[in-house]
Parts: C-alpha cells; structure tokens; sequence
C-alpha cells in the first residue's frame, strides 16, 4: 500500500537524508545491527537516514528478530513513527554517523534456502554444463532451490578464505585436492522471513506478503572448478558453503511498495500451477529493482562496474518462492534468509556472475586499467549493488555488499 511515507516531496531535518545519491532517504528507512566501531557495546537495532543511523534502543526495539515476526500492520505503524520521526520540522534527536559505526549480521539467521529463479543464468550455465540440455524440464514448473549454510553467512566487509575441495579436470581420471581457482560472485537478493508459519501449515500465495520482511543485498559465492564434481545428484556442497556475503540493511517491503509491477510469462511458457498463481499475483507481484555488479583489483583506485541487471527477470517471484517453501509444511520463522539465485539478465551485460561474463572462462573481461580477469584473485574486491527508482518517488537504496577473497588457508 503507497501512502505519506512515500511522498517524494517528504524531506528529512537530517539533511544527507534529502540528498539525490543517498541511498537511505526518509522513504527508505532500512533496518541493521550496529554498534559504534571500536567498542564493544552490545549490538542495537538501528534505521538508517542518510548517512546516519537511529538507534532504537530507546524505543525498546532490541531484537530485530522479535519485530520481524511482528504482524505487518505492527511494522506498518512502526514505519509511519519513524517517518513522523525523522521528517522536517519534528524535534532533532541524537543519531549514530554510518562511518563510526560497525557492523554485525542484521537478525539471526536460522536457515538459509537459495532458489534459482533467474531463468537467463539457469540457461546459460546449463549451456556451459549440459550443452544438450541448459535448462531441465523441471524448471518452469517448480521454484529451484537448496538448503544452504547459515554459519558462514557474512556481512558486508568480511573477508573470506579461498575454499578448498575435490576438484577433477577434464581429462584427469581422479580429482585432486586444492584450492579453487575459479572463485565466482552472484548478484542475489536475499528476502528475510517476517511472521513465518506453523509447521504443517502452509499459507496461500495472496497471504505470501504478509511473511515477507524486507530485502537484502546477496553475493552467494561459488567454487566454479569444485561445484561440477561434487553437485550430483544432490547439488551445491562445498562449492557453496565457505561463504555468503550480505549487506548489513534490510530494506523493508514497505518501503518498495511503489516498485510493485506486473508478473508475467513469455508467451508459450507454463502458466504456474494453481498454488502458485492468482489474479492479485499477476497484478503486482515483482519488483523494479536494479542490481549491479562492482569489481575491484587491488591494482585499481577505484571499482568499476561489471554489468547490470533487474530483479524483473526473475522466473519466480519473491511471493511463489515464499508459499512453495511452505507448501509441504515447512515451518518458516522470523529471519530466515531466502536467496533468489543470481538474477542476469537477457543481454551479454545483464549477465550476474562471472562465469556468464567470461563465457566459462575463456573469455577474460579487461579492466579500466588493462588487467584481465577470468574469476576471483586473491585480493580482489566484489561488490553488489542496488536501487529502486521511478518517476514521482524517492530513489530507495540496498547500501554495499562487498567482500574480499584472502589466500586459501
């Protein structure tokens, strides 16, 4: 629902907060944890305006978890406080700056599912793997997605160690051993889980909002040379699970509600089954949110970006891959984390990973300043971005989601 709190015309008496280029406008009002850096204050909840932070400690919100599974009208109301709170003529009260602050995971995280819903990656790495099938009969019928690791689920900053495990080449016959060489990124976004569900009590697909909290910037690392020996027949293992990064805010659904659009099929595709399909779904249930891939060698000043897509290319939406998890079920609680697989887009330049860029590796990108780069070095900086924009509203930003690879342990 669009209501005052996404007036364009709605300034802030923070004045970084009515900037055009920040991400956090008075619109926005994202979620983190933070704590001010070189202390060891206990962790608080905090929303970000501009380049500041409120703590809401005062507020006795002192577990985001507990606010997430909150009923959304509780959010909701919540939201227009913290509006009527920072907006232009209320009171000054104290805030954090962002560049004093540190850091931590934004809620705990107690599962982690990554889905596949970018049918462009999906083709085109199944191109790279299966050259005579890309895409599995399976795939425009059923959300993809694994159980993943939630202990190395990182936040923004961490740096993480190259992974080691079986890799076989080619034309070897046993594998071996080592540390990967071809360590990639993937442009996701992650959706936290609000209220949840009871198990063994699914949720229809028009009820799927209500357990969606806010989003979050996602970079679902990869082991590109150990994932092809170890993921059959029961998928990701190693190649996965030695790290996650995420951005440390979470950007509510209430503050994207003016990015709603239109889900829709290619003509001739599957319609989804019953379940997973409603008036009310295709009316409004994806989202116009750019999403951007930054790249950076310790050789460069500054990052350069790599390619950009759109959450619109998404085959399911943030809706379907709620109600199908829960569909058998499942019990979702609050701050579960659901990946939504990298999002590339149709062109060359909407590609989200690396190994799309690269066209399996043979292909090197060339930098601004004349190094090449086929997948992730030691010391190499990856980093997501992304917005949401439309005329008459306030542009609404994720923050950074960066992370360094370090030498293999």
């Amino acid at each position: 629902m669009i209501d005052h709190t996404h007036d364009a015309t709605a300034l802030s008496w923070v004045a970084s907060a009515n900037s055009p280029e920040t991400d956090f406008p008075l619109q926005n009002l994202p979620f983190c944890s933070f704590r001010r850096a070189g202390t060891l204050e206990p962790w608080r909840v905090g929303v970000g305006i501009g380049d500041q932070i409120l703590d809401l400690t005062g507020w006795g919100i002192t577990d985001l978890n507990a606010l997430m599974g909150r009923p959304s009208s509780e959010r909701l109301a919540l939201r227009h406080r913290l509006f009527d709170t920072l907006k232009a003529g209320a009171p000054e009260v104290e805030l954090v700056p962002q560049a004093q602050a540190e850091y931590t995971l934004p809620c705990r995280i107690g599962d982690y599912t990554d889905f596949y819903t970018g049918i462009h990656h999906a083709r085109a790495i199944g191109k790279l793997f299966r050259p005579d099938n890309p895409l599995l009969p399976n795939y425009q019928w059923v959300p993809i997605g694994y159980h993943g690791r939630s202990s190395s689920i990182v936040v923004s900053g961490t740096p993480l160690r190259r992974p080691k495990g079986q890799v076989k080449p080619p034309d070897a016959e046993v594998p071996v051993f080592k540390a990967s060489a071809r360590v990639d990124c993937e442009l996701e976004l992650g959706l936290f889980v609000g209220p949840g569900n009871a198990l063994g009590e699914p949720f229809r697909l028009d009820e799927a909002d209500e357990h969606a909290f806010g989003l979050t910037l996602l970079n679902d690392w990869s082991a590109r040379d150990i994932q092809p020996w170890e993921y059959q027949p029961l998928g990701p293992f190693l190649a996965k699970n030695f790290g996650t990064t995420i951005s440390p805010w979470i950007v509510t659904m209430e503050a994207l509600e003016p990015f709603r659009i239109p889900f829709t099929r290619p003509e001739g595709d599957p319609q989804p089954l019953p379940y997973l399909d409603s008036p009310a779904h295709r009316a409004n249930a994806s989202y116009d949110i750019d999403l951007e891939v930054w790249f950076k060698t310790p050789a460069m000043s500054e990052p350069t970006r790599l390619s950009r897509s759109n959450l619109r290319h998404a085959y399911w939406s943030l809706a379907q891959m709620l109600t199908h998890h829960a569909s058998n079920g499942c019990n979702l609680q609050p701050g579960d984390l659901l990946g939504t697989g990298t999002i590339s887009g149709p062109a060359p330049e909407e590609a989200g990973s690396l190994l799309e860029l690269t066209g399996g590796g043979k292909q090197p990108i060339t930098l601004p300043n004349g190094e090449t780069r086929t997948f992730v070095l030691d010391g190499d900086q990856l980093g997501l971005r992304a917005f949401a924009e439309k005329p008459g509203f306030r542009r609404i930003g994720f923050g950074a989601c960066d992370g360094v690879i370090t030498p293999a342990s």
